[in-house]
């Protein structure tokens, strides 16, 4: 008998049957909220019909087409309509299948338009679990154990985590600050740094945001010292922090920008974008890949710009945010054992901690699984697993933020 590796360990006992918007029901009919919408991988929620007819118009034409051996319809209108929303300068895009792919790309064209061999990243970022990828990662050892020797040339410093410090935003950001100046001064010298890589927002990390006055002093020091800036926006991007993309919110700019999940609305796909003069620097037959820039994820990838476009999604994900924020908060209010809730628009954390202030992993999975027992699903993140993360898609209705927002009450005071 065959079955799933046991190491796959499932976050519910879901066997989905069907979905819509940010609903899910499973193979007996029982009806869930998701708030989980895929590790935000279904932006404009479970089988939205644009995204459905995009998808089956495509197949029936071509289902595969191999970009670097001949170009298709699809991915030249992405390519042209990517304009539209990424920032300005950034015009040039190169597309993968998954955010580990795309992140090793960045590196790769890094260190390729640098010469310079080593990358700067911050404690509790996650960057993917490929070999590269999860050399970058700090979110937890379970990305990264059990398969050492991890790539060389990766240096890590703090990030502007205040719950995990203990201070203030301010003091924070400066002591991180301070930190990277050491560890440019110490471990990994401007001259041999090839980029500074970040989450605007911190994802499995815990959803703690940055700051703009952590993402200025990146930015300075990267210019000062010919360093790149890339700016991972894999569960950031495409609206999901009520902006299009999480750095507008502290007035960030990148050299390079990684996207993935939301872009495809569930179909595999992500991309960097750099300007021309930085991509240009890519070595040649240093970009490529068999299934990169699927026609039909490309298709449903065109279709989710339309609906987010077309159906106000960037709003409704800083508007739902808010109000599911201050349901959060409210019932945060209402227990000791919950220490904050943090995150931008619909990518939202709460943080458990025991009697002595440590983080409670048991308690948020205990809370996590009795949601999922009354009908929420929701997932967990941060290093102990101490995060309560809700990520619905950005189609999610102020009903359905009211009734997840009434389960969630009720959940968190019977299961504490």
């Amino acid at each position: 008998m065959v079955a799933l590796s046991p190491i796959l360990k499932q976050a519910t006992p879901v066997i989905a049957a069907r979905g819509e918007g940010a609903l899910l029901w499973d193979e007996d009919d029982r009806r869930y909220l998701d708030f989980t919408a895929g590790i935000g991988v279904t932006s404009t929620g479970h089988s939205h019909p644009r995204i459905v007819a995009a998808a089956q118009e495509q197949i029936a034409k071509i289902i595969h087409a191999q970009y670097t051996t001949v170009m298709h319809r699809p991915l030249l209108d992405l390519t042209e309509r990517l304009g539209e929303v990424l920032p300005q300068g950034l015009d040039r895009v190169f597309f993968a299948n998954s955010g580990s792919e795309a992140v090793e790309a960045a590196l790769r064209l890094a260190r390729q338009a640098t010469g310079r061999p080593n990358v700067v990243v911050f404690h509790g970022g996650f960057h993917g679990r490929t070999v590269a990828a999860a050399s970058l990662t700090t979110s937890g050892t379970k990305f990264r154990s059990g398969f050492a020797p991890l790539m060389a040339g990766v240096t890590v410093t703090p990030f502007p985590d205040p719950s995990h410090y203990g201070w203030s935003q301010e003091e924070t950001t400066e002591f991180a600050l301070r930190q990277l100046d050491y560890t440019l001064q110490t471990l990994t010298s401007p001259e041999d740094t090839a980029a500074f890589l970040v989450e605007p927002v911190l994802g499995e990390g815990g959803y703690v945001p940055a700051t703009t006055e952590f993402l200025a002093g990146l930015r300075e020091r990267a210019e000062r010292h010919g360093i790149l800036l890339i700016l991972d926006e894999v569960q950031t991007g495409w609206g999901r922090t009520g902006r299009f993309w999480a750095h507008e919110h502290f007035d960030a700019t990148a050299d390079i920008l990684i996207t993935a999940k939301g872009i495809a609305s569930g179909f595999p796909l992500s991309a960097i974008a750099a300007s021309e003069e930085l991509m240009s620097k890519a070595w040649p037959g240093s970009q490529g890949g068999t299934y990169g820039a699927n026609a039909v994820a490309c298709a449903a990838a065109l279709a989710t710009l339309e609906v987010i476009r077309d159906e106000h999604l960037v709003e409704n994900a800083d508007q739902r945010g808010k109000q599911l924020r201050a349901a959060l908060e409210e019932v945060a209010g209402q227990h000791d054992a919950i220490a904050g809730v943090r995150g931008l628009g619909l990518m939202l954390g709460t943080e458990f901690r025991d009697a002595d202030g440590k983080p409670d992993g048991a308690a948020a999975t205990r809370v996590q699984q009795a949601a999922a027992e009354n009908g929420l699903l929701l997932l967990t993140c941060g290093a102990w697993g101490q995060v309560v993360r809700m990520i619905p898609a950005l189609v999610v209705t102020e009903e359905q933020v009211d009734e997840a927002a009434q389960v969630w009450s009720q959940t968190v005071a019977a299961a504490l």
